[in-house]
């Protein structure tokens, strides 16, 4: 990974808890959509590393971050077969 994505990671992580704080979400709500788009953000790298050789490619942007966090890994399977078919 790049030094601008793993920043870019950081910062969403800070945001999502200030945004958390302010509207009074509790902090395991919290933690538990941190850990699934970072887990997705992973199996997402791995798609794209894998995926090189069959040619297939899953951008790893805001949209597809808050897709996986909301939905964790089936989120991540989801875009892959969205973008097989």
């Amino acid at each position: 990974m790049e030094a601008n994505n793993i920043l870019t990671i950081i910062a969403c992580i800070f945001l999502i808890l200030i945004l958390g704080l302010v509207l009074k979400i509790k902090i395991w709500k919290l933690l538990k959509f941190i850990i699934n788009s970072f887990l997705g953000a992973i199996l997402i790298y791995i798609i794209n590393l894998v995926g090189v050789s069959f040619d297939i490619h899953i951008g790893l942007n805001l949209v597809t971050s808050i897709f996986v966090g909301i939905l964790g890994i089936p989120g991540a399977i989801l875009l892959l077969l969205l973008k097989i078919f």
